[in-house]
């Protein structure tokens, strides 16, 4: 998969470079050579390579929960890839190695569920607006078909045996969901015979088609098809209905919901059978799974709970219990056993968004694959600056970890911001948050764990910026200095900081008067101003000093970033960065401050040349991030890595940099 990736020169003034189709496989250039060496390593048969950044790898949201409803999780029918709604889009990831997923951008909508078809050459997707798509997870990015389902949420999907037919289901103003034909959206039943909210349908796979709908009325509907009519409605379960399920070889349904109730039915006649498991669960049952061979069952509770059922007994064969205590993130909100696989593997979901991998037989997970459910509002490398790891904050107060190498994501332990952090900074083996629960925490790198006690804020914070021991927090009202978690010093301002930046005794703040203010800073944490830069034409939003010090970048409201050389007269060297179309939220430069690259509210990222001949010239990683960029980075290898609202966080190969 590769992002549309564009180098655009300014009218008129440089020349564009040629096709990479008009060119032979372009080489890397060594960065260390010279530049004139380095220029002339990509040129093959008297052309220059053509530029370029295309994606490497997405290290993928985790799936998006709610509190009190079951979250849906699919995999294929050979147990290789799981597929969840995260954001506006859906992930597609590999089971054993988490770090290869493909993301599914088609919906406008915060997406809501995912099913692979049985044959698994396809996915159906919902959304909160009623919105199902149709799509092919081997060619993710066509969008598919779309088809409006309902004026409303969809909650579930499900496919027939032929992978033909799709019931969709969800809480519509005039009905609660339609069966149609996959390819073209046609008509084949109807969905009645409920009155609320509709939350779960299953499908046999065998002839004679069968299907069943769950919903908040507490009935099950059961329907013959294809075309899908009703044909009996049960009430075993009293309060919401969470879950339906049907076996491998369609001859048991089972109901989980609110009750703690799992009801098994025939598949064929929809008759009741037995309940099993009374009085086990002790928390609303949300979500149901069958093994392969059809003789198992899983289910995922409130009561922090995953338990393996044997059918035949019902008696429950293991149970795992997470969390100490009463623990809300810890309750479970889906599962699913994948089939096609031999290991026995189950995979639960909490409600903070944890996907753990649990084996029967084992006692622990085997495995939690951890991440962001809610946009990345911060990024930056790990304090060393080998480019090996990155630091991501979140719009709902989460910190965590990634090892590039792995492309795994580890949660920081302890106690966390409760609202959102507005910008992370590392120095000496720590990382810095400031949220807006004004709160300054401290991260310790090597533990992943936050020190101490958190220092209250004077007021909500904009940014933070770490240099020579000491941390200076830009805030609505000023800018306030720290070290070893005490109050240094306070500097009121006139104006509204917007950004922060530090380097070599300089402190630069972004302000809302279209202006950088440059300040001198001692031991003591006070600041001395000693330049106001008034270029700008927008308020100032994103700073970034060069790794050296030598420059300061500067981005705006408005899309446009200035670099400055730091020091004397803070001259105005680059001025013609301006393909951003909204507010600039986050600048970074390469280690040898030749390059910088930025990334906006537009979704796009650019990388930029510092050199005054190519300073026209930029290359552009359009729509990298779904909502909007919040974060980039250079990391090892001369890559570049990116955050956004969509929860991801993208490696980005860069090449042939002129």
């Amino acid at each position: 998969m590769s992002a549309r990736c564009d180098v655009i020169p300014l009218p008129l003034l440089v020349a564009a470079p040629p096709s990479s189709a008009s060119i032979h496989p372009p080489q890397t250039p060594n960065t260390n050579l010279p530049r004139a060496q380095r220029q002339s390593t990509v040129c093959l048969y008297g052309k220059m390579a053509s530029p370029a950044i295309t994606i490497n790898q997405i290290l993928a949201a985790a799936p998006a929960t709610t509190r009190g409803q079951p979250t849906q999780l699919s995999t294929d029918s050979k147990g290789q890839r799981i597929a969840y709604a995260s954001g506006k889009s859906i992930f597609v990831r590999s089971i054993d190695s988490p770090d290869d997923c493909k993301e599914y951008t088609g919906h406008t909508a915060a997406t809501t569920v995912a099913r692979f078809a049985p044959n698994g050459f396809k996915v159906a997707s919902g959304d909160a607006a009623g919105t199902l798509r149709v799509w092919e997870p081997e060619s993710i990015g066509n969008a598919g078909k779309e088809y409006s389902i309902i004026s409303g949420r969809l909650n579930d999907i499900a496919w027939d045996g032929e992978s033909q037919r799709i019931i969709a289901v969800g809480d519509g103003r005039e009905q609660f969901g339609r069966c149609i034909t996959a390819d073209s959206g046609n008509s084949v039943g109807e969905v009645i015979g409920h009155s609320k909210a509709v939350n779960a349908v299953a499908m046999k796979s065998q002839r004679p088609f069968r299907a069943a709908t769950v919903g908040d009325d507490g009935n099950m509907v059961f329907y013959h098809g294809a075309p899908y009519k009703f044909n009996d409605k049960s009430t075993q379960h009293r309060g919401f209905v969470f879950a339906a399920a049907y076996s491998p070889d369609g001859s048991a349904l089972v109901t989980v919901g609110a009750d703690k109730r799992i009801q098994l039915y025939d598949g064929k006649t929809g008759e009741p059978g037995k309940q099993i498991g009374e009085g086990e669960h002790t928390g609303s049952i949300f979500a149901v799974s069958w093994s392969q061979d059809g003789k198992k069952i899983a289910t995922a509770s409130a009561d922090q709970s995953v338990k393996v059922w044997d059918v035949e007994s019902g008696k429950a064969t293991q149970s795992w219990k997470f969390g100490d205590g009463v623990s809300v993130g810890d309750q479970q909100v889906g599962v699913v056993i994948p089939h096609g696989r031999s290991d026995g593997l189950i995979i639960s979901l909490n409600l903070r968004g944890e996907l753990t991998y649990l084996q029967e037989g084992k006692d622990e997970a085997v495995r939690v694959v951890q991440g962001h459910d809610k946009g990345i509002t911060t990024m930056i490398r790990t304090s060393d600056n080998k480019g090996a790891a990155l630091w991501t904050g979140s719009f709902d107060g989460r910190v965590c970890h990634w090892d590039i190498k792995t492309g795994t994501a580890t949660v920081v332990d302890g106690q966390s911001h409760t609202n959102q952090i507005a910008q992370l900074a590392g120095v000496s083996g720590k990382a810095y948050s400031a949220g807006w629960d004004d709160t300054l925490r401290t991260v310790d790198e090597a533990a992943k764990t936050f020190l101490g006690e958190s220092v209250t804020l004077p007021a909500q914070p904009k940014g933070v910026a770490a240099v020579d021991g000491i941390v200076y927090v830009a805030t609505i009202s000023g800018v306030a200095a720290y070290s070893n978690g005490k109050l240094l010093k306070e500097t009121s301002t006139t104006y509204t900081p917007g950004a922060i930046a530090a380097a070599n005794g300089f402190v630069a703040v972004g302000a809302d008067q279209n202006s950088v203010k440059v300040y001198k800073a001692d031991s003591s944490g006070a600041l001395q101003e000693v330049q106001s830069l008034a270029n700008s034409t927008g308020a100032v939003s994103s700073l970034a000093f060069s790794h050296d010090g030598a420059h300061l970048a500067a981005g705006n409201s408005v899309g446009k970033i200035y670099v400055y050389k730091v020091g004397g007269e803070w001259e105005v060297v680059a001025d013609r960065w301006s393909a951003h179309t909204a507010r600039v939220t986050c600048i970074t430069w390469d280690d040898t401050g030749a390059y910088a690259a930025s990334g906006s509210l537009d979704t796009n990222v650019f990388v930029w040349c510092l050199e005054k001949k190519n300073q026209g010239k930029r290359i552009k990683a359009a729509n990298a991030h779904k909502d909007g960029v919040s974060g980039v980075a250079w990391i090892e290898g001369g890559r570049l890595a990116s955050a956004g609202n969509d929860a991801t966080v993208k490696i980005w190969d860069v090449k042939n940099l002129p």
